[in-house]
């Protein structure tokens, strides 16, 4: 694991073993049937959500994803860097608005490769085996191909097994080089019906976090409900005034 760097914006790829829809490593997958799962694209005003995500992953995750045991001031001068008018970030909320699992699709416009970009993700360790990392990677091969990209680069440890599973199976040419190993991926280009996947997608994820944002807010009103009943409750009721 290493950082990379484009246009002079530092991004870290994720090569945690055990962030995909493919297991933990040295688990087999077993079969797994469609899930839909709400992507929500995430914005600049996202930056303290991301970073308290990352800030959440155990040491040992965060020297798979930032090539060394990152500390929190590194981490937060990656989120600082991170270029949401040239990158794509999309995340993926529980009923908390907590933020699980995130992925970071960076366009390579510096490259030999004017169409490229490149795939990162990383996902709590108490949400994985959920499907998040597949469905990230999916989503984000459908976003690029919207985008007139053509091709999707994954960059992982060689032991990586899950994630590079999840390349290999979306037709990813994958190469080794010693401990690193690189999946490159050919899309196809973009149809009627991937703009309507997609659209369709981004509308459904933002219902889904508004209708998360509303429960939160009952949840809220009725706390305090709650404990102004216990207040007056302690206190003998308002006839002991």
């Amino acid at each position: 694991m290493r950082y990379r760097f484009s246009k002079g914006h530092m991004m870290a790829i994720d090569h945690s073993p055990t962030v995909s829809a493919a297991g933990t490593a040295g688990t087999e997958p077993g079969p797994v049937g469609f899930q839909w799962i709400p992507i929500r694209s995430l914005a600049p005003r996202h930056r303290p959500r991301i970073l308290a995500h990352l800030l959440e992953l155990p040491t040992m995750d965060r020297y798979l994803r930032f090539g060394h045991p990152a500390s929190d001031t590194q981490i937060g001068r990656y989120v600082d860097l991170i270029d949401f008018d040239r990158d794509e970030v999309f995340g993926v909320f529980n009923r908390k608005l907590h933020l699980v699992a995130m992925a970071h699709l960076a366009y390579m416009a510096d490259t030999s490769q004017p169409r490229a970009a490149e795939f990162g993700v990383s996902v709590l360790p108490r949400n994985r085996g959920r499907g998040f990392g597949g469905r990230l990677f999916d989503h984000a091969m459908l976003h690029a191909r919207n985008r007139h990209v053509d091709t999707l680069i994954v960059h992982a440890l060689s032991e990586n097994t899950p994630m590079l599973r999840i390349a290999r199976a979306a037709g990813a040419r994958v190469e080794r080089d010693g401990g690193d190993a690189e999946a490159v991926l050919k899309l196809p280009r973009e149809t009627m019906a991937t703009h309507v996947e997609e659209i369709w997608g981004r509308q459904a994820a933002e219902l889904d976090y508004n209708l998360k944002a509303g429960a939160r807010r009952i949840d809220h009103l009725l706390d305090m409900i709650a404990d102004v009943r216990d207040g007056v409750g302690h206190s003998g009721g308002l006839g002991s005034q």
